[in-house]
């Protein structure tokens, strides 16, 4: 009779086996669905970043004002009947300007 129970026992742990440790076993399963959420994380952020480069791309193709704003501002162009004022504001010993 123990061995019967012990044989038992030994078959139930065999068909368990897969299911705890195996390929498709319940941790695999919970580690992919971790990952599936990470990714899916990372795609929202992506979607909006391509949203606003995608809106940037329009503005660039059908106004000048994007392209005008992105000239003063990256390559510091002004008009030809502008004047070009630069405030330079003291800094102190520490690094941050004076009040």
């Amino acid at each position: 009779m123990r061995s019967l129970t012990l044989t038992l026992l030994g078959l139930i742990i065999a068909i368990q086996y897969p299911l705890w440790v195996g390929k498709g076993s319940w941790l695999r399963v919970w580690h992919l669905d971790q990952q599936l959420e990470a990714q899916r994380a990372d795609n929202e952020t992506e979607v909006l970043r391509n949203a606003a480069l995608n809106a940037e791309v329009l503005d660039l193709k059908n106004g000048l004002d994007a392209i005008e704003e992105r000239a003063r501002t990256e390559l510091g162009m002004i008009k030809s009947d502008e004047v070009f004022f630069q405030v330079l504001v003291p800094q102190s010993d520490s690094g941050r300007a004076d009040r």
